[in-house]
C-alpha cells in the first residue's frame, strides 16, 4: 500500500533524515539484470534531495523486455520500512514491484517462480511523495535487497530514475568469513 507523507514543503522539513539508507548501499556492488547501460542501475540510489535531478542518470531495461532485476547490498545491516520508487512517463514507470531479501540468487530463470518477501502493485510516481509500505517485521536484519519489476505500464522499456529506501541501519557491519582449521588431535611434532 502506498501512503503519501509529503503533503509539505520538504525544504522546510527534515525529509532527507528519513530516507538515510543509501549512505548504507555498497553502490560498487549494486548490479542490475536486463540494464540497457551496464552499471546504470547505480544511478537511481541518491539522496532524497537529488531525486528529481535528471542528471545523474537513470536505469532502462533492453528496449521491448521491460523486466527488470536490481541486486542492493547494504555495508551494514538494515531494517527497511518503507521504498519510494520514480519511473518514467509515457508507460514506462514499473507497475509492480517484489522484494527478496538476503538471497544473492535471483534471476530471470526463478524470479516468477519464487514467493517474495512482500509485493506492491505501483503507481505512477514522478516526484517521490508516494512510498510503498514494507511489513515491517520481515524486513529486519537485511544484508541485501533483491528487488523486481516484473512489469511497467505499457511503455516499451521500463525506467526508474530514483529508488529511495527509508528505515536504519543497525550498524552491524558485515565481516569477511574466515576459514579456520581445528585439529581434533594436535601433532606434538607441529608444535615446538
Amino acid at each position: 500500500m502506498a501512503s503519501c507523507t509529503h503533503d509539505h514543503d520538504c525544504a522546510e522539513h527534515e525529509c532527507a533524515a528519513n530516507w538515510s539508507l543509501y549512505k548504507h548501499i555498497d553502490l560498487p556492488k549494486v548490479w542490475a539484470l536486463n540494464e540497457a547501460v551496464e552499471g546504470s542501475a547505480k544511478s537511481v540510489f541518491k539522496s532524497w534531495e537529488q531525486r528529481l535531478n535528471d542528471q545523474t542518470g537513470y536505469l532502462e531495461s533492453n528496449y521491448g523486455d521491460p523486466e527488470l532485476i536490481i541486486f542492493i547490498p547494504f555495508t551494514t545491516d538494515v531494517k527497511i520500512k518503507s521504498i519510494s520508487v520514480i519511473g518514467g512517463t509515457d508507460g514506462t514507470s514499473p507497475r509492480k514491484m517484489r522484494a527478496f531479501i538476503n538471497r544473492e540468487d535471483i534471476d530471470f530463470s526463478n524470479a516468477r517462480d519464487l514467493s517474495p518477501v512482500q509485493e506492491w502493485e505501483l503507481s505512477e510516481n514522478f516526484r517521490g511523495e508516494l512510498e510503498y509500505q514494507t511489513r515491517y517485521a520481515r524486513f529486519q536484519g537485511i544484508a541485501n535487497l533483491t528487488l523486481h519489476f516484473p512489469v511497467n505500464c505499457g511503455g516499451e522499456t521500463t525506467r526508474i530514475h530514483y529508488i529511495g529506501l527509508r528505515g536504519e541501519a543497525t550498524q552491524i557491519k558485515r565481516d569477511t568469513v574466515a576459514t579456520i582449521i581445528y585439529e581434533a588431535m594436535p601433532n606434538p611434532s607441529e608444535h615446538n
